[in-house]
């Protein structure tokens, strides 16, 4: 299928199918003049991609990872796997740190401003 049908199929926009296989992450098919060729396997593939990205994850892992996730199971797999479930828990724990980071920040802010308002009045 082109490109359009792909993004319409995918419900990722024509856009971002081209940064995918900028980024290396797919590889479609071509035909004779050169427009992208996109077999379902790759659309499976997309929709893979968007929802490691949607949950945060850095394009470089889901290069890193993706055709273990992806392709066939083989040799190795499992290990792959505990593997990319080791990094996944890692960029969580380092998010939810930020979080808390955040969290102390915001309240920090919230008691800056009610004391600020009891001045004010």
């Amino acid at each position: 299928m082109k490109i359009g049908e792909a993004s319409r199929v995918s419900g990722v926009s024509a856009r971002s199918l081209r940064h995918y296989e900028d980024e290396g992450l797919i590889v479609p098919g071509r035909f004779g003049n050169g427009f992208r060729d996109y077999c379902q396997s790759t659309v499976d593939r997309v929709l893979v991609i968007r929802s490691l990205l949607e949950s945060g994850l850095p394009v470089r892992l889901i290069r890193e990872f993706l055709p273990s996730l992806t392709d066939e199971a083989g040799v190795g797999t499992e290990v792959v796997c505990a593997e990319f479930l080791h990094e996944v828990q890692s960029h969580r724990d380092r998010l939810a740190a930020r979080i808390a980071i955040l969290s102390d920040q915001q309240a920090a802010l919230d008691t800056y401003l009610r004391e600020a308002r009891r001045t004010d009045l």
